[in-house]
C-alpha cells in the first residue's frame, strides 16, 4: 500500500505528546508504562507508514491521552501531598522546559523541509501551522479546515501532528485550577478528597464524553477538538486519584485484567478501520484498554504486562517517544512530497531514519533543559525560555509566509478577480481569454494541445486555492450538519428561476451560471453541501452513511416542489459510493441508478433537469505541479483517456442516457480537448487542485454553458 494512501486516509490520525514525569518521584518509576509508550508510538508510525492489518493505528492517540492524564495528575497529587499545595509556576515551568525546546527545534527545521522539498504552494499554509502549533492552537486549525470546501483532497498539513500537542496544553491549563480548588474543599471540609477529585473528573469527562458521542459520527472536526478529547485524559486522573486502592489489588485479578487491557489496544489498531467516528463510540475500547494496563500493571507486577513492556528495547522506544513523534510526520511528508508516492518499505525506512533526529533531538536537547538544575531552581527562568521558544517560533513562522507571497509574471495579474457576489458578479478587466482561444472545435484546435511554456499564467498557482466561486455570506452547508441555506444570485426579481444544486463541483459552476443569470434575466437559486450530492439514498463519507446528507436532500428536495419550485434545475457532483444492505457498496456503480431516480423523480414532479458531467480528475494538484514546472508544463498534462471517467462524470452519462426531461451537457471537449490535458488554456490555469476548476477557468466557459442552458430555460419577460 502506498504511502500516500496511509497519508491521505490518516490524516487525522497523528499521536499525541507522549507525556513523561516531568520529575520522578522516588520508586514511582514504571518500566511497564514507558513500554506502553513505545507501543502506542510504534501502532502510530506503523500506521502512517501504511503497514497492512493494521488500520487502526491511530488508537495510540488514545493511549497516550490516557498516559498523560496518569502521569500529569500523579504528579500534581504527590506535590499536593509533599507539600500541602501546588505551584502553578513550578508546574508549567517543568512543561515548558520538557515541551518546548524540542517542539520549536522540530517546528525550525519542518520550515526547512518545506522550503527544500515541499511545492511552494503549500508554503504559506505551512507558515500559518507553525504559528497555530507554537501558540497550542493546531487542534483548531485542523477543526476549522475539515469543514473547510477548500481543503478536500488537499494534502495532508506537514504539521497536523501536533493537534494533540494543544489538546493536551488546553486540558492542563484547566485541571491544575480545578485539582487545587477540590484540594481546598477537601481542607475546609476536613474530608478525604479523592471522592471530590473523582468527582471533579466526572464533571469533565462525562460531558466530553457525551459530546464525543453526539458529534463525532458527522462532525469531522470533532476528531479535534478538545471538548471531545477531555474525557480520555480524565480516565488517566482517575486512575491516577485511585493508584493507592487499585495497588491493592490481588495479583491472580491484576495480572488478566491488565493483559486484557494490552490486547484490547492491539486488537483495536487491528479491528477499527477508520477514524469516523472517533473519539466517540469506538474510542472507549483503546482507551479503557490502556487505563487496565497503567491501572493493574502495578499489582500485576511481573505476572502482568511488565514482563513485556519492560524490556529494554521497547523502554528505549519510549523513552524518545516525545522526540520520535515530533520527527517522524514531518519526514514522511517531505518525502512523499520529493519522490512521490512511497512504498510501505519506503515509508518505513523514513520512521526508521526518524529515529536518528529524534535520538539527537532527546540527548541534547530535551535531557540538558529537563535536568538543568538552574531552571528547576528558577521556575521563572524556565517559563522565559519556554516563552522565548513560543515566541521566536512563531516569528520565524510569520517570516516565512513573506517567501510565500505569489511572485509576479510577466503579464500574470497579481490578485484575482471575478469574483461572485451576492445579486451579481463582475469579471476582472483584461483577463485572459482561457476557452474561448478554444473557438467553435475544441477538439481539434491547437490551442489546447499541452506547451512547455506560456506567456502568462492565471491566477497564479501560488494563489489558485483561492480562486474558487466567493459568495457573500455562508452559503454552503458543511458536513457536519443538516441545516439547509440558500442564496439567490443573479436577478432576485426575475420571473424565471434555475437552481444549482449539489456539492463542491456543483458549486464550482456558480461563476459562470451568475453571469449568464445576469445577462438572461434569471434568478438563480444556490443549494450546495460538502461531499454531498442531489440524490435520494444514502453517500458514504469516510467509510459510514452520510446521514446528515440525506436528511439535507430531503429537505432540499421539498423546497424545490414547493416554494422554491424551479424552472430548470441544474445539478452536478463528485463520485461516491453508496449505502447498500447495511455496508458501503464495493464499487460506484450503485451511484448512477441512485441518480436515475432521482433525477426522474424531480421530472415527474414537472421539474426539468439538466445535468453538468463531471470535469476529469487529475491523480496531481495542478497548481502544485504548474508552479513546480512553470518551464515544462507538459509534465503536467495528463492523458485525456486516463483521467476522462473519474470522478462522477461516467456515472452522470449512465443515469441520464435515454431519460425523458433529463438533459446532459458535457463541457469537456472546453476542459480537456487534446490527447493530453493541458494544464494551462488561453493564459488561465483551468484547475485549482486535482478535481476542482478555477473560478477564472468557470467564467470563460460562460457562453459555452449559456448555448447550452438557454434552450432549456422558458422565455419569459422580464421582472414585472
Amino acid at each position: 500500500m502506498a504511502i500516500r494512501t496511509a497519508l491521505w486516509t490518516n490524516a487525522r490520525t497523528a499521536v499525541p505528546a507522549p507525556i513523561k514525569p516531568t520529575q520522578r518521584v522516588p520508586g514511582s518509576f514504571r518500566g511497564d508504562i514507558e513500554g506502553m509508550r513505545a507501543v502506542a508510538v510504534l501502532l502510530v508510525l506503523l500506521g502512517h507508514a501504511g503497514v497492512p492489518y493494521l488500520p487502526g493505528g491511530f488508537v495510540g492517540v488514545d493511549v497516550f491521552f490516557v498516559i498523560s492524564g496518569f502521569l500529569i495528575t500523579g504528579l500534581l497529587i504527590e506535590e499536593f501531598d509533599r507539600r500541602g499545595r501546588i505551584s502553578l509556576t513550578a508546574f508549567y515551568a517543568r512543561r515548558a522546559k520538557r515541551l518546548l525546546p524540542a517542539a520549536a527545534t522540530v517546528l525550525l527545521a519542518t520550515l526547512l523541509l518545506t522550503y527544500f522539498f515541499l511545492p511552494r504552494t503549500r508554503w504559506s499554509a505551512t507558515a500559518w501551522d507553525v504559528v497555530a502549533s507554537a501558540g497550542y492552537a493546531m487542534n483548531w486549525r485542523m477543526a476549522a479546515e475539515s469543514l473547510d470546501y477548500a481543503n478536500v483532497d488537499q494534502a495532508p498539513s506537514i504539521l497536523q501532528h501536533f493537534w494533540s500537542l494543544a489538546v493536551e496544553e488546553q486540558f492542563y491549563l484547566v485541571w491544575p485550577l480545578l485539582l487545587i480548588m477540590l484540594g481546598w474543599i477537601a481542607h475546609r471540609r476536613r474530608r478525604g478528597r479523592t471522592g471530590l477529585l473523582l468527582l471533579g473528573l466526572a464533571l469533565i469527562a462525562l460531558p466530553s464524553f457525551g459530546w464525543a458521542l453526539v458529534v463525532s459520527p458527522t462532525d469531522p472536526s470533532a476528531y479535534y477538538v478538545t471538548t471531545t478529547r477531555m474525557w480520555e485524559l480524565a480516565v488517566g486522573g482517575a486512575v491516577a486519584v485511585t493508584a493507592a486502592w487499585l495497588s491493592r489489588t490481588p495479583r491472580a485479578m491484576a495480572a488478566p485484567l491488565a493483559w486484557a487491557g494490552l490486547v484490547t489496544v492491539g486488537v483495536s489498531a487491528v479491528l477499527i478501520d477508520t477514524e469516523a467516528g472517533f473519539p466517540g463510540s469506538a474510542a472507549p475500547g483503546p482507551t479503557l484498554g490502556a487505563a487496565a494496563v497503567v491501572a493493574f500493571g502495578s499489582a500485576a507486577g511481573r505476572a502482568g504486562p511488565a514482563l513485556l513492556l519492560g524490556q529494554r528495547p521497547l523502554r528505549a522506544v519510549g523513552a524518545i517517544s516525545y522526540s520520535l513523534y515530533l520527527w517522524h510526520w514531518p519526514l514522511l511528508i517531505a518525502a512523499q512530497a520529493h519522490f512521490g508516492d512511497l512504498s510501505t518499505g519506503g515509508a518505513l525506512a523514513v520512521v526508521a531514519a526518524s529515529a536518528i533526529p529524534a535520538t539527537l533531538t532527546y540527548h541534547y536537547i530535551e535531557n540538558p533543559l529537563r535536568r538543568s538544575r538552574s531552571l528547576t531552581e528558577r521556575p521563572i527562568a524556565a517559563l522565559q525560555v519556554g516563552a522565548g521558544c513560543t515566541i521566536a517560533t512563531a516569528l520565524v513562522g510569520l517570516m516565512f509566509l513573506l517567501t510565500a507571497v505569489p511572485t509576479a509574471h510577466p503579464g500574470t495579474p497579481s490578485v484575482i478577480r471575478g469574483q461572485v457576489t451576492s445579486g451579481g458578479s463582475t469579471a476582472a478587466p483584461s483577463l485572459p481569454p482561457g476557452a474561448a482561444v478554444l473557438g467553435s472545435s475544441p477538439r481539434t484546435s491547437r490551442a489546447g494541445v499541452p506547451v512547455d511554456r506560456v506567456a502568462s499564467i492565471y491566477p497564479d498557482p501560488l494563489s489558485a486555492g483561492s480562486d474558487g466561486p466567493r459568495t457573500a455570506g455562508d452559503c454552503g452547508t458543511d458536513q457536519a450538519t443538516a441545516t439547509v441555506k440558500r442564496c439567490v444570485f443573479g436577478r432576485p426579481d426575475a420571473r424565471t428561476t434555475l437552481a444549482l444544486v449539489g456539492d463542491s463541483h456543483a458549486h464550482q459552476w456558480l461563476p459562470a451560471v451568475d453571469q449568464l443569470a445576469q445577462r438572461n434575466n434569471w434568478r438563480v437559486v444556490l443549494y450546495t453541501k460538502a461531499s454531498c450530492p442531489f440524490v435520494q439514498g444514502v453517500v458514504v463519507l469516510a467509510g459510514r452513511p452520510y446521514s446528515t446528507c440525506a436528511e439535507w436532500n430531503r429537505s432540499v428536495r421539498a423546497a424545490l416542489l414547493g416554494a422554491d419550485r424551479p424552472d430548470l434545475l441544474l445539478v452536478s457532483s463528485s463520485a461516491y459510493l453508496t449505502w447498500q444492505d447495511g455496508r458501503p457498496a464495493t464499487d460506484g456503480t450503485a451511484l448512477a441508478p441512485m441518480l436515475r431516480r432521482t433525477w426522474g423523480g424531480m421530472v415527474a414532479e414537472g421539474v426539468p433537469v439538466a445535468v453538468l458531467r463531471d470535469a476529469p480528475y487529475h491523480d496531481r494538484n495542478m497548481p502544485e505541479c504548474v508552479a513546480e514546472n512553470r518551464n515544462r508544463l507538459t509534465r503536467c498534462a495528463p492523458l485525456r483517456s486516463r483521467v476522462l471517467n473519474l470522478g462522477g462524470g461516467l456515472a452522470h452519462e449512465e443515469a441520464a442516457e435515454g431519460l425523458s426531461g433529463v438533459h446532459l451537457i458535457d463541457l469537456t471537449d472546453a476542459i480537456c480537448p487534446a490527447e493530453r490535458c493541458a494544464p494551462v488554456i488561453g493564459g488561465v490555469l483551468v484547475y485549482r487542485d486535482n478535481n476542482h476548476l478555477t473560478a477564472t477557468y468557470v467564467t470563460t466557459l460562460a457562453p459555452r454553458l449559456e448555448a447550452a442552458l438557454r434552450p432549456l430555460m422558458p422565455k419569459r419577460p422580464g421582472p414585472g
